[in-house]
């Protein structure tokens, strides 16, 4: 069994696009190189929309990574930089397939602070995914 996280975040401006790339590339490097760290992959799926998911030995060990460095570092910017941000987490077997996570996300997803909201984050409203870029899975670097 393993601890499930799972994010989407949706940028509200474009020119916010590089920085946020490379500080999720940070991130996902430092998850591969985390404590826990099972499997992961990033989507940039389009509309400026982004999801992540994790597998983590345990609840605690997702806690420490999210808790440190380049992750801890870039949290407090997504509530300026997104206007849709949510999270959903759960223990089972690692999940790869994103018809999966999005159900889940639907499902179970809880919705992030962001500072200026779209009408479909208010109403917890996940537009159908559409994967245009293939997933880039996080290498484990432990």
């Amino acid at each position: 069994m393993a601890f499930n996280s799972i994010t989407r975040l949706r940028l509200r401006s474009i020119f916010t696009l590089p920085a946020f790339l490379r500080d999720a590339r940070a991130s996902a490097l430092q998850a591969g190189r985390s404590v826990g760290f099972i499997s992961g992959a990033l989507l940039l799926e389009g509309r400026m929309v982004s999801w992540t998911r994790t597998a983590w030995e345990s609840e605690e060990a997702m806690k420490a990574y999210r808790d440190s460095d380049a992750h801890r570092a870039v949290m407090p910017k997504l509530v300026d930089w997104c206007d849709e941000a949510s999270v959903a987490h759960w223990v089972g077997e690692p999940v790869s397939d994103w018809d999966e996570i999005y159900r889940r996300m639907s499902a179970e997803g809880r919705l992030s602070r962001v500072r200026h909201p779209t009408e479909a984050h208010k109403a917890k409203r996940f537009t159908p995914m559409k994967r245009w870029i293939p997933e880039q899975p996080i290498p484990r670097s432990v």
